[in-house]
């Protein structure tokens, strides 16, 4: 099936759910530099095109797994920013009453069932969901997020395996962003783009430009109808870069000035902004309005979560499973 072309009313919206991921994680790191928030933090600004691009083409009834820079992930499928921000902020009101934190997000009742600080923790996991799916046979299928650096670990490797085996239902989405922590791709592996491995496991697979809304959109749209359609797993690589460093308070000095600089230029929401105004479909008012009423609900989330209670004493081991 050819992939569908969005219209301008379409890609608004998708621009606009890009900008609420972008002043999200702004107020994030705001907070976390006032110590308004403390611990690991790790932003995916940059990104957006991906976590958009590939989860505004899923049901609510999918399933989609992150790993430790998966804030966007989780609003891209839908999730409650109030109670987002209150997770990462430590408060009782957020999704897993503040004792999961930024890398430990579900969101279940909008199909983001978990993420991880593991590296590439969430992956086999993702594999059950389309187990799961495959079993239940109502078209359901699986997304799995990683980063370049899971292409060296055990289960990647295992998973596409046994997706591949049992033809599960499942899409592998890598957010390849040349690094894996500080450490830049060519000095942790010999292979420069991580679909070649699924090919070997006879996964169909593509690379395409992650900071390329209609490219990601494109692509997944026929990962997307070739799962359901019980043609999975499907690999999809995004090249894309995160404009932060590693964590929030990493100076990044493994990367170039100069390359940031030009990463800049590809800024995803820019490059969706000059395609809308080439259209004459938004003008600079408009685009203005969008980005202030984006950061307007990055506000009300940040005073949600700040004026919320600690987790009490007697909710330390509530959530948790000790059979």
């Amino acid at each position: 099936m050819a992939a569908k072309k969005e219209s301008p009313r379409e890609t608004i919206e998708l621009l606009r759910r890009m900008w609420l991921i972008r002043a999200f994680e702004e107020k994030v790191s705001t907070l976390y530099a006032e110590r308004q928030i403390v611990g690991l933090l790790h932003l995916g600004i940059g990104q957006e095109a991906v976590a958009v691009g590939a989860l505004s083409l899923l049901r609510d009834d999918d399933y989609v797994y992150g790993g430790h820079r998966s804030h966007g992930h989780a609003i891209a499928k839908g999730a409650d920013i109030n109670k987002l921000m209150a997770e990462i902020a430590g408060r009782a009101t957020g999704y897993c009453g503040g004792k999961g934190g930024s890398m430990h997000i579900v969101a279940k009742e909008c199909g983001f069932i978990t993420a991880t600080g593991v590296v590439g923790g969430t992956i086999p996991l993702a594999l059950g969901a389309g187990f799961a799916a495959k079993e239940r046979n109502k078209g359901q299928i699986a997304v799995v997020f990683f980063g370049d650096g899971a292409g060296q670990s055990g289960p990647f490797h295992e998973s596409l395996n046994i997706a591949s085996l049992w033809q599960l239902p499942v899409i592998f989405v890598c957010e390849n962003n040349g690094y894996a922590e500080f450490t830049p791709l060519s000095a942790h592996t010999k292979v420069a783009r991580l679909a070649q491995h699924a090919k070997i496991y006879g996964i169909p697979a593509n690379t395409v430009d992650g900071n390329d809304l209609f490219a990601v959109r494109a692509a997944m749209s026929k990962a997307v109808d070739k799962c359901r359609a019980g043609k999975g797993p499907i690999f999809v690589e995004c090249l894309t870069h995160r404009m932060r460093g590693h964590y929030e308070g990493d100076p990044a000095k493994y990367r170039e000035l100069s390359q940031l600089a030009e990463w800049k230029k590809k800024d995803p929401i820019a490059r969706v902004t000059r395609a809308l105004k080439s259209q004459k479909a938004l003008n600079d008012k408009e685009l203005a309005a969008m980005e202030s009423e984006a950061q307007a609900l990055a506000e009300k989330a940040a005073e949600f979560s700040l004026s919320s209670p600690w987790p009490a004493d007697d909710q330390v081991a509530s959530q948790v499973t000790t059979d």
